[in-house]
């Protein structure tokens, strides 16, 4: 991608609260503990203090890969709960304010000390009146499209025994109509259709496939997690903001279709066991429609 397709990618997303709608601050844990050491106990105190005015809007809660899952599920929650403890009552904080314990589940890096953090959140005094629009809650007005799905039956990802390590565009070559593919790490903020900066790379890469193959056609599907029904239509809300990023990326609209499955096609049984389980169920996929 060069210079200038880059800059006008980062401004897009700019534009659909993806990469700068708002700021976060990391503080970082000590192996298996889920409190600070003296040194990030004073960067958190000092970050407090001089951000009184802000907005926090999520804590994100992270741990190395030492451990089983479950235990490190449990830990970042505890990461998440000291962090929130220390900033309750000093900070503003949204109404719907909601913490995510990732655990382990995220991509690691190879400093696992840098893998050991609680991320926050905040949007700074002058984005407040762009809240609701920042986080994906005010829906941009768009004429309603008449979408007409093919009668496919699903093919599960699983089932088409993709090589180990294959790519998004390994496995377009291999697919037939009907089957499913698995857009890794592409996620939403909790409760909205804004999608999370640590999507891009998946983003990107759909992009390039879609450009590489004019003659696919896919459907978009959302899924979500940890409800027993989706009132607001959020899994559909999801697959058309991932739909508008790539039509105003040059791929058209008649290429893509959406829907929201809400939790009807849950991998895990609700309510799921762990957040490993979870993050199985709120997903997207892309379906093959044509090649």
């Amino acid at each position: 991608m060069n210079m200038s397709k880059f800059i006008f990618f980062v401004l897009l997303f700019i534009s659909f609260q993806y990469a700068k709608a708002q700021e976060q601050f990391s503080v970082f844990f000590e192996s298996n503990k889920s409190n600070l050491t003296k040194t990030e106990n004073l960067k958190l105190q000092n970050w407090i203090e001089s951000n009184k005015e802000v907005k926090i809007i999520a804590i994100h809660g992270f741990t190395d890969e030492d451990g089983s899952s479950s235990f490190n599920d449990t830990l970042a929650k505890k990461r998440v709960d000291f962090i929130n403890s220390r900033i309750k009552g000093k900070i503003n904080i949204r109404e719907d304010f909601k913490t995510i314990s990732f655990g382990e589940n995220f991509k690691q890096l190879n400093d696992k000390s840098k893998n050991r953090k609680a991320i926050i959140f905040y949007l700074l005094p002058k984005d407040f009146s762009r809240e609701n629009e920042i986080l994906g809650i005010t829906k941009p007005e768009t004429k309603p499209i008449v979408e007409v799905i093919p009668e496919l039956v699903p093919i599960e990802e699983d089932v088409m025994n993709f090589p180990e390590g294959a790519t998004l565009e390994d496995k377009i070559k291999l697919s037939q109509k009907g089957t499913l593919i698995r857009l890794n790490e592409i996620n939403f903020y909790v409760n909205t259709f804004a999608i999370m900066p640590t999507s891009k790379k998946s983003i990107d890469e759909l992009i390039t496939v879609l450009k590489l193959f004019p003659d696919l056609r896919i459907e978009i599907q959302g899924h979500i997690c940890c409800v027993n029904k989706d009132s607001r239509n959020l899994s559909a809300d999801r697959a058309k903001q991932v739909k508008r990023i790539l039509v105003s990326e040059g791929i058209s609209d008649q290429r893509i279709q959406t829907k929201g499955f809400g939790v009807s096609k849950p991998k895990f049984a609700i309510p799921e066991k762990s957040e490993f389980e979870a993050s199985r169920n709120r997903r997207v996929e892309i379906m093959i429609l044509d090649k």
